[in-house]
């Protein structure tokens, strides 16, 4: 049986991080792009909905099994924008899109809002499905709280890393090493209850 998972994404920063957390774990991880699989459009209404629609659309593309990740910033002061639309935030504003066309997007919709009130908080939910036809699967759920500041900062990660601080930290996510950061994460916290729920890849 192959030991061979597949991560429902192309972002390499998420697989980076998928790949560091499930180290030594026995499952190679495999991209989705690597194989060929083109993402499946995410129109769930919750982080879970999507997490799922991927995992399960990467493992019937591709005959494995899958794990998905779904995860976005949630602002307070802007009603939970941008919410399950993190990744694609300013394409709803127009054409372009990306990192850093997410970033002025949301640094524009800040504007005026003191620091002191843009609590904001990354959540993350992870799906692991052993087939696409998997009747129960697993789904893990992390939750990273801090604040949106009013310009980036650090050159680490990815996404919304560079406005996003971790109070007791001191520092923006893109401030952090990566393994303090895989410590603190919304995605580090799903992975690691995920992994603890997972069963041993196969024996070779």
């Amino acid at each position: 049986m192959s030991r061979v998972l597949v991560a429902a994404t192309g972002n390499r920063g998420k697989l980076r991080e998928i790949e560091r957390l499930l180290d030594g774990f026995g499952w190679e991880v495999a991209a989705q792009s690597a194989l060929g699989v083109e993402p499946p459009p995410e129109d769930g209404l919750t982080f879970v909905e999507n997490a799922i629609l991927k995992a399960r659309h990467a493992a019937e593309r591709t005959g494995r099994p899958a794990l998905a990740d779904d995860s976005g910033l949630v602002v307070d002061a802007l009603g939970g924008a941008p919410g399950v639309r993190s990744a694609r935030y300013a394409r709803y504003a127009g054409p372009g899109g990306g990192d850093a066309a997410n970033n002025e997007k949301l640094l524009r919709a800040l504007a005026g809002v003191p620091e002191g009130e843009r609590a904001a908080r990354f959540e993350c939910a992870v799906v692991w499905m052993r087939d696409p036809r998997d009747p129960v699967p697993l789904i893990a759920r992390g939750t990273w709280a801090g604040r949106v500041l009013g310009a980036p900062r650090g050159a680490n990660g990815f996404g919304y890393d560079p406005l996003f601080l971790d109070p007791a930290a001191g520092l923006t996510a893109a401030e952090l090493p990566p393994e303090r950061k895989d410590a603190l994460s919304h995605r580090g916290q799903a992975l690691r209850a995920l992994r603890a729920m997972m069963p041993a890849a196969p024996a070779s």
